[in-house]
């Protein structure tokens, strides 16, 4: 479907240049592209310390957060001037698989120095265990950093469905995925620049103000898939391809 009236647009797969090293703008860039284009809110999901982070790996661990963080901090001082909601999530990866995490914090990280030491599973149970939802990401794109589809329906709350930079074939196979495994849905844009052009994401009938509300409303299955919605600040004819926001593990 393509654009969907009186839906209150969230965006739940998206990367800034501050976290993400394939990032190409902003979190406050990003974020007034999204008001733009009538979102109500975004989720910035950039690569996580074990996948394309921009943050330099030697840091300390209190300082790796901080950094990690400023796409975030940056679209959401943007959003409160722009009536947009912004929550942090980020994009857990496991050679080459790669797991959408929503609802933890800054603190959360912080707190789990021994994050990056715990294996695929480990990292899943305990985001889920401290409140927090996992969505696959992806499940079934076919890219060169992917070395072979893994799956993880015991492990994880959702897979994206719909991903704006993937061929109909892959979002097909994930939407029958969720359907066979009984497990809930995401959809997202992967924006990596303020030309990402059609856009994507969930659709909802209220207002969600708050990560926790974001999670309680994909649990109960609100949620409606939206596909090609215009971005504003693109010309139809200078739409890039999907594939362009497809670099080395994005």
């Amino acid at each position: 479907m393509s654009h969907v009236p009186n839906r209150y647009r969230y965006e739940t797969h998206m990367h800034t240049s501050e976290g993400s090293a394939c990032g190409k703008s902003t979190g406050a860039e990003l974020a007034r592209m999204y008001a733009k284009a009538g979102y109500a809110g975004i989720i910035i999901t950039d690569h996580f310390f074990n996948g394309n982070c921009a943050v330099p790996r030697d840091l300390p661990w209190g300082e790796r957060v901080e950094r990690f963080c400023l796409g975030y901090e940056n679209a959401a001082a943007a959003g409160g001037e722009l009536n947009l909601s912004v929550f942090l999530g980020w994009e857990y990866n496991y050679r080459g698989t790669e797991f959408l995490t929503y609802g933890l914090d800054k603190a959360f990280l912080l707190a789990h120095p021994d994050i990056l030491d715990w294996d695929v599973v480990t990292y899943l149970d305990a985001i889920r265990e401290a409140g927090g939802l996992i969505s696959q990401a992806h499940p079934f794109r076919q890219r060169p950093y992917i070395e072979h589809t893994r799956l993880f329906h015991n492990h994880v709350d959702a897979a994206e469905v719909y991903n704006a930079s993937d061929c109909d074939a892959w979002n097909d196979m994930a939407c029958r995925y969720v359907a066979m495994n009984n497990l809930m849905h995401t959809a997202g844009s992967d924006t990596h620049h303020v030309s990402r052009s059609p856009l994507s994401g969930l659709g909802f009938d209220r207002p969600l103000h708050t990560i926790e509300e974001f999670i309680a409303a994909v649990r109960a299955g609100d949620g409606v898939v939206l596909r090609d919605i215009e971005n504003p600040l693109v010309p139809v004819t200078a739409a890039p391809s999907p594939a362009a926001d497809d670099q080395a593990g994005a």
